[in-house]
């Protein structure tokens, strides 16, 4: 006795649940979801603006953060500035961000354009060696050493060289690089081009998006470094960049070494320490919030820069 196997059953015609027309319910769970985000970023940014603006009484009022705008004021803001020790920390900042980030992306776009040629000489042992300080490093005490046997302690080389390559960002490039069109490449050198032509000509334009990305990771990271000051230049106010001028006025709430605001601490002072210490903080982010958009742009567009189109 045979017995038939019944055939499979084709799809009953439904669309998947991704691709149907999105529910009332679906709609305002994404509406929902996409505002709660929305809100828990601005919301805080929206609190520290408001207090840098607010008076001492506002603070008091408020009992600490305040949320709603009562009695406005920018003195905080003309305090501030008109602190040289926050004016030159400024300077310091962008001077270390903007030499730190063009260092570390010229090491950093040559030594993956070099590690994603296959024929490249002894790429492969310094690709191992590379991956390897990702797991294991000499640690703080002998990098510290090294840096204060160089040379380096007080100096602002110490800010920069100690952090200057990363290798994740190194592996990320070479990933992008190596998955540069062969085409473009032969015919690259067809029309007599060297490796230094190619990489400006033909890697980079097709890697804006990834090259914008990673010049931003490194940019933040030196605008938002601290800790290096710390140990290289603890205690020369005058050479401090603002993130560690920061540090000082939220811990200590009082004046830095050789600053005209000496009395953040007092009660009745016509700017409020809290205020005073928002203003600080909204001026960290004022450079990030203007580069930002900028950026952007090469995200948006830097995917479809080179397209081999048929």
């Amino acid at each position: 006795m045979s017995t038939a196997i019944p055939l499979r059953r084709r799809g009953s015609g439904r669309r998947p649940v991704w691709d149907g027309q999105p529910t009332l319910a679906g709609n305002t769970g994404k509406g929902t979801a996409l505002t709660l985000v929305v809100a828990a970023v601005l919301v805080p940014l929206w609190i520290i603006v408001v207090t840098s603006f607010s008076t001492q009484a506002a603070v008091n009022r408020a009992g600490g953060l305040v949320i709603w705008p009562d009695g406005l004021t920018t003195s905080a803001y003309r305090e501030m500035l008109g602190d040289p020790t926050v004016r030159t920390s400024v300077l310091v900042s962008l001077g270390i961000t903007v030499i730190g980030t063009a260092l570390s992306m010229v090491v950093s776009v040559l030594c993956a354009y070099g590690l994603s040629r296959a024929r490249s000489y002894g790429h492969r042992p310094i690709l191992a060696l590379l991956v390897v300080t990702m797991f294991v490093s000499g640690g703080l005490i002998p990098t510290f050493l090294v840096v204060t046997g160089l040379g380096g302690y007080g100096r602002y080389w110490s800010l920069i060289l100690p952090s200057a390559v990363s290798v994740f960002n190194i592996l990320v490039l070479r990933s992008f690089y190596s998955s540069t069109s062969a085409e473009l490449i032969d015919a690259a050198r067809m029309d007599g081009a060297g490796d230094w032509r190619i990489l400006w000509s033909v890697v980079l334009p097709t890697s804006r998006a990834v090259t914008a990305a990673i010049t931003l990771f490194y940019a933040v990271g030196y605008w938002n470094a601290f800790f290096n000051v710390m140990l290289y230049m603890p205690t020369e106010s005058q050479k401090w960049p603002l993130q560690y001028v920061l540090l000082t006025y939220v811990n200590r709430g009082n004046g830095l070494p050789g600053s005209v605001n000496n009395g953040f601490g007092n009660a009745h002072a016509e700017t409020a320490p809290l205020s005073l210490q928002m203003a600080v903080v909204v001026l960290t982010l004022v450079p990030l919030l203007v580069v930002y958009p900028f950026m952007q742009r090469h995200f948006r567009t830097g995917v479809l820069t080179g397209a081999i189109k048929g």
